[in-house]
């Protein structure tokens, strides 16, 4: 019983931390985007969002297994009070070089914050899990992660929200408060040691990993960076100065699609149990999941060049990528925590989400560049080719073996 009610408690935090993630990033992207900011301009606002993540999750998983993934998780979460509170404080006045590297350097402490969090949140599921119930496993993953990306998308329509009702720099501070309030309830009730390892890794071991890791950290890269080359300035930036969307329309459009992305991804081990035979998926599934998205998104573009309806179907068929996305991830999120030990879980976490920082990171840039270069399709163009990698080194990962069944024993392990 403590095990369910101390996921109960990381997962209400984590859901408050990605409520403000996602608004923040609809605030800063639509006010700069309304202060006249290029595609590049905007993209690089980002950038140190992104690449900090990929140094947290470096050493992260280390800090986590040394000094237990309480102490990571309130650190993500006090991080993200700053942060909130240092872009509230950036002056339209200032000229624009200053602002982009004002924002860069707050928007650093916010990527930290966001993938201490997620590392610190994921890994403490393999701990309270029992090492013999990889169904519950896969199930509680599922739902941790579907939750919160239904929530970021909650958030998107919040930032859109926040934006218009009370303006860029109140709407921050009023998130500053709510998560600072979460925080302190956070540090009264979580156990202190938890998930800090018996054994004192070194700093060394953080890049040695299993064969198995590193292939699905690979095909994790590509992954992301399929999503966010569209994701993060393609879309909405197109549908703002092209299609003349305001901002709430496009915060609650992107809220939508994360909502819908969370929900699939929630009830990824019922929708798989009907193609696995109630097993859980391996490596085969993953690829064959990634080298859908290739052909959807390549179909997107390839509508969009022929000249059909752009908002028919750029939406249609990004709904559709939502969909199959939310199933891969899911996949993933399960073999990293199946493929891990469980006495290193918060260190092979933590090297798999660098990967999927890095991935990120690589993808917010070319969003920008490719967008200015070549418009929404070429965005398009370039998230197929990341999905194609995916899938080829996800086809690298094992497959046959013997996984444990989803039926029954999900049930049993869940009362």
């Amino acid at each position: 019983m403590s095990a369910l009610r101390n996921y109960l408690l990381v997962t209400v935090a984590y859901w408050a931390f990605t409520l403000t993630d996602g608004a923040l990033r609809m605030l800063v992207l639509l006010h700069f985007h309304e202060l006249g900011y290029a595609p590049v301009e905007l993209a690089f606002l980002f950038l140190f969002y992104e690449l900090f993540g990929v140094l947290t999750n470096l050493f992260g998983g280390w800090l986590a297994a040394r000094l237990g993934l309480r102490v990571t998780l309130f650190s993500g979460l006090a991080l993200q009070v700053v942060a909130l509170i240092a872009l509230a404080r950036v002056d339209p006045s200032w000229v624009k070089a200053t602002s982009v590297v004002y924002v860069m350097g707050a928007q650093s402490l916010s990527g930290i914050a966001k993938d201490l969090t997620k590392m610190s949140a994921k890994s403490s599921i393999k701990v309270l899990v029992p090492e013999d119930q990889s169904s519950a496993l896969f199930r509680w993953v599922a739902v941790l992660t579907g939750s919160k990306n239904a929530l970021k998308g909650v958030g998107f329509f919040f930032g859109g929200l926040l934006l218009t009702g009370l303006g860029y720099a109140h709407g921050l501070l009023a998130m500053a408060g709510a998560l600072g309030v979460v925080l302190a309830g956070a540090v009264v009730s979580l156990p202190p040691d938890m998930g800090r390892s018996k054994a004192k890794d070194k700093l060394r071991g953080l890049l040695s990993q299993s064969r198995e890791i590193r292939i699905l950290s690979a095909a994790r890269f590509f992954l992301f960076g399929a999503r966010d080359i569209w994701f993060v300035v393609g879309v909405p930036v197109f549908l703002s100065a092209t299609l003349g969307w305001g901002f709430t329309a496009i915060g609650t459009f992107l809220a939508l699609w994360v909502i819908g992305y969370g929900v699939v991804q929630s009830v990824t081990p019922l929708i798989l149990r009907r193609f696995t035979g109630g097993n859980a998926p391996e490596g085969r599934a993953a690829a064959g999941l990634a080298l859908g998205l290739a052909v959807i998104v390549g179909g997107v573009a390839l509508a969009l060049s022929l000249g059909l309806p752009g908002e028919v179907v750029l939406l249609g068929g990004l709904g559709v990528f939502g969909a199959v996305f939310a199933l891969s991830s899911a996949v993933h999120s399960y073999l990293i925590l199946a493929y891990s030990d469980g006495d290193r879980v918060a260190m092979n976490v933590g090297f798999y989400y660098m990967a999927n920082a890095g991935g990120r990171l690589v993808g917010t840039l070319l969003s920008g560049v490719v967008f200015q270069l070549a418009g929404v399709s070429g965005c398009l163009w370039g998230s197929a080719a990341f999905a194609l990698l995916a899938g080829g080194f996800a086809w690298l990962l094992p497959h046959g073996g013997a996984p444990r069944a989803l039926g029954e024993g999900a049930a049993e392990a869940s009362d």
